[in-house]
């Protein structure tokens, strides 16, 4: 295993003196390398005590070489990297404007919630004129990258101070707030009800005084410190639907942290917590009152002006069932006025009623175990806009479902 395959390892395991360590021997190999800088500035942060000046040593090294390549995505984790050290360095106006950098390239960019946030919290108690709150950052700093050989020099220089040596203030910290739960155990699990959905992050030792909570309509966030000098940050965007951000609660107990977020919609049942579509920018929050119209527009009867489009997974092309039925029904009255018995007593039952119905009843009742299960997972899968006889077809996967001409699906 190299170097840089050790650091990636020891980083996932919550080992970052380690990982420190082994992204040093590869960027000495590598100095170019956007990716190593990157991830050893999350190390340097995530230290105990972290180091933030070297962090934003790295992250700054690791825009400058990813603004030459012209790489989008390293350019965006490298100027997060940046936008997260200038915050733990205090230095707030930059940190701002290095997340607003990020955001322009990446909107969808889940931790950019929940540094808002807490930008927000340290701002708002600090005077215009401190030094905290002024920009002074470039988008692309103008820093050198070293070579490889001083690359080994500078970074070798570099001590990583063990746990025990974390300062006399932050060990107080940690003894007030008792046992903490380590980054890697803490989970989250929810349930729901008609009227809420509660989600508990289990997380012993969670400070009250110092964990930063925010709950909106389709999000939840919250960001407390851990006992080895970093944060823990834990956020869920975009809920699966909306909530009533007022009315909706969160308690920091002993052992867990839990949120009872009421529905905006009583009797809603979520599938999942989240959901994988993002909020699109500009979307109309509140309830206007044409919900009820929508729906019974697109649940209205269509006119029979023109043979309605069923949709198909036919290749010949869309059929009008209606007329397929009628016809069917026809020759099959025709043929019964002749022969009566075994399967024609069963038949029976459907006729008298909607022919259409009685059509593919009497489909369904005489089509063999794949046939039946294809016309099942299909309808319904489908909600009741498709309808495949094809198993080895629909048995591939799910039915997405499909309106006819002219309407659109709507998630109810």
């Amino acid at each position: 295993m190299d170097q840089a395959a050790k650091g990636a390892a020891t980083l996932s395991s919550k080992d970052f003196a380690a990982a420190v360590e082994h992204y040093t021997a590869a960027i000495a190999v590598n100095s170019q390398a956007v990716d190593y800088y990157i991830k050893r500035s999350t190390a340097y942060t995530r230290l105990s005590p972290p180091d933030h000046a070297a962090a934003l040593s790295d992250a700054e090294i690791a825009l400058t070489l990813a603004s030459k390549r012209g790489k989008r995505e390293l350019i965006i984790g490298a100027q997060l990297r940046r936008a997260i050290a200038l915050f733990s360095l205090e230095r707030y106006g930059d940190a701002r404007k290095c997340f607003e950098w990020v955001k322009q390239m990446d909107e969808k960019e889940k931790s950019l919630k929940i540094w808002e946030m807490k930008l927000d919290g340290k701002l708002k108690n600090l005077d215009g004129s401190d030094d905290k709150v002024r920009a002074t950052v470039q988008q692309y700093p103008n820093v050198e990258v070293p070579a490889a050989k001083e690359a080994k020099k500078v970074t070798t220089a570099t001590t990583v101070k063990p746990a025990d040596s974390a300062s006399p203030d932050t060990q107080v910290s940690a003894k007030s707030v008792g046992v903490q739960t380590p980054a890697s155990k803490i989970r989250h699990e929810w349930y729901q009800t008609n009227e809420t959905v509660v989600v508990s992050l289990f997380a012993k030792g969670v400070p009250k005084d110092k964990a930063t909570i925010d709950i909106q309509d389709r999000s939840v966030a919250i960001s407390f410190p851990l006992q080895s000098g970093s944060d823990y940050d834990f956020s869920l965007d975009p809920l699966y639907a909306k909530v009533d951000a007022a009315a909706s609660i969160a308690k920091v107990m002993s052992t867990k942290v839990e949120f009872t977020l009421r529905k905006a919609s009583p009797g809603e049942m979520w599938p999942n917590l989240e959901s994988d579509s993002p909020v699109a920018d500009g979307a109309k929050e509140e309830d206007d009152g044409t919900s009820g119209e929508v729906m019974r527009a697109v649940l209205a009867d269509r006119p029979a002006n023109p043979g309605p489009a069923y949709p198909t997974s036919s290749k010949s092309g869309p059929k009008d069932w209606d007329k397929v039925a009628k016809e069917l029904t026809k020759k099959s009255k025709n043929e019964k006025e002749g022969e009566k018995g075994g399967d024609d007593a069963a038949e029976d039952d459907f006729e008298g009623a909607d022919p259409v119905n009685g059509f593919f009843q009497s489909l369904y009742s005489r089509a063999d175990p794949d046939t039946k299960r294809a016309m099942m997972k299909s309808y319904q899968e489908s909600n009741g806009t498709a309808l495949s006889t094809n198993w080895s077809e629909v048995g591939k996967g799910k039915v997405e479902t499909q309106p006819p001409d002219g309407m659109e699906a709507k998630p109810w």
